[in-house]
């Protein structure tokens, strides 16, 4: 049986960066995987309540929103697309930091680790 999956247009949700799209398209073709979309959660725990969750994932859960950028596939759970709408998924490689970042505009304070918000 195959699970619900919504296909939204770019203008909502969680957006990825050009920048961002070409790295997990690396990642992958360095895989030798096709079949895999970058899923983007969010979870309870971190210091503030919640934390980001960015993975490669096979599967399709009912209620998914899938976005396609430049081939990338993005896909967002029905419980964690409410806190991810508006937030932008960029790629930042400078001598500082290499890293996935996450400009989220509903994040209402973070802490140190970075990776949490509430």
């Amino acid at each position: 049986m195959s699970a619900e999956v919504t296909i939204s247009a770019t203008s909502d949700g969680v957006v990825l960066s050009d920048k961002a799209a070409s790295k997990v398209k690396a990642l992958l073709e360095q895989e030798g995987r096709d079949d895999l979309r970058l899923r983007i959660a969010v979870q309870p725990g971190g210091c503030s309540g919640l934390r980001y969750q960015l993975y490669f994932d096979d599967r399709s859960l009912e209620g998914d929103i899938l976005k396609d950028f430049s081939g990338v596939g993005v896909v967002t759970d029905k419980m964690s697309s409410p806190y991810l709408m508006g937030a932008t998924i960029d790629f930042v490689d400078t001598i500082e930091k290499q890293g996935f970042t996450i400009d989220n505009p509903n994040a209402g304070g973070s802490c140190a680790c970075g990776d949490s918000f509430h």
